[in-house]
């Protein structure tokens, strides 16, 4: 098989022809399908490689210390055999890679022939077209993430662990220092964390990346005020910790993180720099100076990493390979995108192309992120679903946008219509309702091009740009469906379908379509609820907890109709559902639920659990047998030492009366149509929250916990 090796001796590099590994006890082998070029770690030590001997003892006083300790204890001869024979052998390059696996040693129970797995390690996550890596540092590759992003997975943990060492809280703001592949890959991941990031380096297009990676600010060393853009960005305070993630000899980057770190701020060192600390700076702001090893705890440990055993994560929360794994989930839920740093891509056979760029161009402006590819049949999907949706979406259409009303009830004129008709993006251009009559009013009142009372008008109708559908709920699906197939956007008021056909229906609708698929789970966008949020930024799992106080409707309302309203678990306990989705960032994997409604028909006091992959909770208790005078919604979020309440969404910081998020959610989702943007609420969330309160119903039915399952709908 082919592999990148490198002689030690003389530095150079070559692609040889060697035997495939064999899978050995507590290893996966692995049939690669990319591996990641770190250009610094690689470049450094084909660097010490074309050194001469007398330049590789400077570079490496730790091993010409045993050098020397080794002659004076073995003699001059046996000493000179062993260390000739050490710089002849063929050292493998690369560590981070993803493939398939091919086969499992023994005492391997987490992986199975066929599964797609990110792999770490030097010497084990090598670039070859197959590799035997331990347990430990392999994980698996969540469905729909590409692979070739997942060849980054090293990188990530890299820059995942170096955030955990800065030990940051929400709120906080952290200048990175240095914009290569790990300053950039940190970038995302603190922007998807929601920390303010100033990225700061010495090459102008570097800053220019770090600004599209997600960087609120940017500054070039040399060319701009460095100290300026520090006071502008943390309030005159000094940022709250510095990330250096810069390679270089230097002490400059430790010597400027102590000048741009507020007092008892954190400095945590990823990247290879010099580390003469300059103790006034430090001493006289109390900085907390933090080492970051590598993708984390276990790095270095034969036992964790060798043989297998795993740190228990009561005690040990982020192990390199939860760090992996960390960095996988980011990947499959979009808030992270590597794409962007693939700046190269060289066959297997062509590996020392990419050697050449690294070395022909020392200050890395020509390239970040280099994968090697290997010559396999690739039956791993490149995309999630929704992601594959995204590149056809509808780019940005032009503003106004000219929206088609479908529904003209009271909800959609009491709350739709005053935001649709506001916005300064949106012109209301055509109005649809069963009989005609609302839709005729509606329309002379704000001027519209016509009204209808059939909805396949508005779909055919080539000006309309995005449908709004504020139907009663049975219709909810169809609509959608219908208009997503005319390539529309489309912004469909909740529930997006009553039942699983109808979910099935309009969810390959959206798979398909170039239109964005938009749900009213308005409670997401609102003010207190994002605030809420921020009990889940951190590694502890979230406890919610959800009261609706709801009004008691009768029981012939056609809410209450199981083929028309869907009753009000699937109705109006999916906002609640959302909410918790939204707070606790992680996916609905189990719902159990119980009534106190006696007899037939759909209940309409139910009490929930919601059970998160992540180990989170939530509780909802949805009733109609309180006291009307109560305020109707309460929630409290427990997580990572943080507690928040949202009472009636009437808090939040200076805000004025009750704002459940409606004109926000139209605002992103306005944004994202003019933007070209995917819908800011992903089609695999909406799909889980409705299959959820299916799933709540079918609890009721049958006392019985429910797994929810939505890969079938994606």
């Amino acid at each position: 098989m082919k592999q990148v090796i490198q002689d030690f001796k003389t530095g150079d590099v070559r692609i040889a022809d060697v035997p495939r590994p064999q899978v050995d006890a507590g290893n996966v082998l692995v049939q690669t399908h990319y591996s990641c070029v770190s250009a610094g770690t690689e470049k450094s030590m084909i660097e010490l490689g074309k050194k001469n001997y007398l330049g590789k003892a400077r570079e490496r006083p730790d091993l010409a210390k045993k050098v020397l300790d080794k002659a004076r204890n073995d003699g001059l001869i046996s000493t000179y055999k062993a260390v000739m024979a050490r710089l002849e052998e063929a050292q493998p390059l690369g560590y981070s890679c993803s493939g398939e696996v091919i086969a499992v040693g023994s005492d391997v129970e987490e992986f199975s022939v066929g599964d797609f797995v990110a792999c770490a390690g030097a010497g084990y996550a090598n670039h070859g077209e197959v590799v035997s890596v331990p347990k430990n540092l392999c994980t698996a590759v969540p469905e729909g993430v590409d692979l070739a992003d997942a060849a980054f997975v090293t990188i990530g943990a890299i820059a995942m662990q170096g955030i955990r060492r800065a030990d940051l809280t929400p709120g906080e703001r952290v200048a990175v220092l240095g914009l290569g592949l790990v300053g950039q890959t940190a970038t995302q991941i603190l922007d998807a964390y929601g920390f303010p990031v100033l990225g700061i380096d010495i090459d102008p297009a570097q800053v220019e990346r770090g600004l599209n990676a997600g960087a609120t600010e940017g500054a070039v060393i040399g060319d701009d005020d460095v100290g300026a853009a520090v006071e502008a960005f943390s309030d005159g305070h000094g940022v709250d910790a510095t990330l250096i993630a810069a390679s270089t000899s230097s002490d400059e980057p430790v010597e400027m993180a102590g000048k741009i770190t507020r007092e008892q701020g954190r400095v945590s060192v990823v990247g290879q720099v010099g580390m003469d600390v300059p103790r006034e700076v430090y001493y006289d702001k109390e900085l907390d100076f933090r080492i970051s090893r590598s993708y984390g705890p276990g790095r270095y440990d034969r036992n964790y990493e060798e043989n297998g055993l795993d740190y228990p994560i009561g005690y040990v929360r982020w192990t390199e390979n939860r760090n992996m794994r960390e960095c996988l989930r980011l990947l499959a839920d979009d808030r992270v995108n590597f794409e962007p740093l693939r700046t190269h891509q060289f066959s297997i056979d062509n590996a020392t192309d990419a050697y050449e760029l690294i070395l022909e161009n020392p200050d890395n402006e020509a390239f970040t992120g280099i994968l090697l590819e290997y010559d396999v049949e690739r039956k791993h999907p490149t995309k999630r679903p929704h992601a594959d949706r995204s590149s056809r979406v509808s780019p940005g259409r032009t503003s106004p946008l000219s929206v088609g009303l479908v529904g003209a009830g009271s909800f959609a004129r009491g709350k739709l219509l005053p935001i649709l008709t506001d916005h300064d993006d949106l012109e209301l251009h055509a109005v649809c309702s069963g009989t005609g009559v609302s839709a005729s009013s509606v329309a002379d009142e704000h001027e519209c091009a016509y009204s209808t009372s059939d909805y396949t008008e508005i779909m055919d109708d080539a000006d309309v740009d995005m449908v709004v559908v504020a139907t009663r709920h049975d219709l909810h699906a169809e609509v959608a469906t219908a208009a997503l197939e005319a390539g529309k956007d489309v912004h469909v008021e909740k529930p997006l379908a009553i039942n699983e056909d109808g979910l099935g229906t309009v969810a390959a609708a959206a798979r398909e379509s170039d239109g964005r698929l938009m749900v009213g789970f308005n409670r997401r966008f609102a003010p207190a609820a994002r605030e809420m949020k921020a009990v889940s930024d951190g590694p502890s799992p979230v406890m919610l907890t959800y009261r609706v106080n709801a009004d008691k409707i009768p029981a012939d309302h056609w809410i209450n109709d199981p083929e028309e309203g869907g009753g009000r678990v699937v109705g109006e306990v999916c906002h609640f559902v959302d909410f918790a989705r939204f707070v606790a960032d992680a996916s609905i994997e189990q719902v159990s639920a119980s009534t106190a409604d006696e007899g037939a028909g759909l209940p309409q006091n139910v009490q929930i659990t919601l059970t998160f992959e992540d180990g989170s909770t939530a509780g909802i208790t949805y009733t109609t047998f309180g006291d009307s005078s109560l305020a109707k919604e309460y929630a409290e979020a427990f997580g990572n030492g943080q507690t928040a309440t949202v009472d009636n969404f009437t808090g939040g910081w200076l805000s004025f009366g009750q704002d459940k998020g409606h004109e926000a959610e139209f605002d992103a989702f306005v944004d994202a149509i003019l933007a070209g943007d995917p819908s800011p609420l992903p089609l695999e969330q909406t799909v889980e929250v409705t299959e959820a309160t299916f799933g709540i119903n079918k609890s009721l039915r049958t006392t019985s916990p429910v797994d929810i399952e939505v890969e079938d709908y994606l």
